[in-house]
């Protein structure tokens, strides 16, 4: 019989079901919330309300395309965490009810988990990474290289201690009055700007933990000074600064995976989150490839950014093992451990 798992997810700003059967997505809806282009990043009350308005239509749309009838559904998996509070409060809530109607299981998934296990919806032309691998996790939130040894043991080797390489790039573009989200923005205009063009401060952080709050500030500090010398420096400089920062965020993520290689001896290196769609480190990526004899897997565009495909590979491994949860479960904000 086949396995057939809802998955929902609502961490942040994006409001999304995807029903897979087996490891076969048959729909992936996304809803995004446009409200928060205005304000240059998510307001968390507005997007809770949003994913409110959004949540009932997506899920319906989900198992349109998918073909199916709610009551073919195995199993409810969701977002418990981490991310957003109100808006993650919202996906558990309904996920709950609509599972308690149908009577059937609900699974709670990591979202930074589900993000790696997004590499194993099936796909004719895509090859699955093998135990054990790394995955450099890189979103909005998030910054981590994962020592990955199954579906269920994951190992964080290192993380940000303070703001992720996503949010760097967000933090970067509303500094220079470009439209949010940034990271989209910047990789675009560095590939007409030159990369040593100017020297951005990189952070020294010990072991494979990053740091990207001071680059932030090099920025700032950056544009502050050059802006009083000249106040159309962005508008007549903005390819060479994006190009620059780019560079800095991306050789910063390289430095200590390179680093992870090199400690673990692990040859199979992933990327994932909504980051993995740059560009640029996507180039720098595939180099492993031939500099350190790596095998190298990078997801679809579609898998980059949350989306809820991802929810319903990682549930359907948990239901494969009867990992499933009551309805005492509660949202968590922050990710203390895989």
């Amino acid at each position: 019989m086949p396995i057939y798992i809802l998955g929902i997810e609502s961490s942040c700003d994006d409001t999304s079901a995807s029903v897979i059967k087996d490891r076969v997505m048959l729909s992936n809806i996304i809803a995004n919330q446009q409200v928060h282009e205005e304000y240059g990043g998510v307001v968390p009350e507005l997007a809770s309300r949003a994913h409110q308005q959004n949540i009932i239509p997506v899920i319906d749309k989900a198992l349109k395309v998918a073909g199916i009838d709610k009551k073919q559904l195995n199993a409810v998996a969701f977002t418990l965490g981490p991310g957003l509070l109100g808006s993650l409060l919202v996906g558990t809530s309904f996920a709950k009810a609509f599972a308690m109607g149908l009577n059937i299981p609900i699974i709670v998934v990591n979202h930074l988990q589900a993000h790696v296990l997004a590499h194993f919806i099936e796909s004719p032309d895509k090859e699955n990474p093998p135990f054990p691998f790394l995955c450099l996790t890189v979103s909005g939130g998030h910054t981590q290289i994962v020592e990955v040894n199954a579906y269920d043991d994951m190992k964080i080797l290192g993380q940000t201690i303070d703001d992720a390489a996503g949010e760097a790039f967000d933090k970067a573009a509303k500094m220079m009055d470009l439209p949010y989200p940034g990271g989209p923005i910047i990789d675009k205009y560095a590939k007409m700007g030159n990369p040593d063009a100017f020297e951005f401060a990189k952070p020294r952080i010990d072991d494979l933990n990053y740091s990207f709050s001071g680059l932030k500030t090099s920025l700032l500090y950056f544009l502050r000074d050059k802006l009083k010398e000249d106040e159309n420096f962005i508008a007549e400089n903005v390819y060479d600064i994006c190009a620059s920062y780019q560079k800095a965020i991306i050789s910063t993520l390289m430095q200590k995976l390179y680093l992870a290689i090199e400690q673990t001896g692990i040859k199979h290196v992933a990327i994932a989150g909504g980051v993995s769609a740059n560009s640029e480190l996507r180039n720098e990526i595939n180099k492993l490839q031939t500099i350190m004899q790596c095998k190298v897997y990078i997801p679809d565009f579609q898998f980059t950014t949350d989306n809820a495909a991802m929810v319903a590979i990682a549930g359907h491994f948990k239901y494969i093992n009867n990992d499933f949860s009551d309805l005492s479960v509660k949202p968590y904000s922050r990710n203390l451990t895989m």
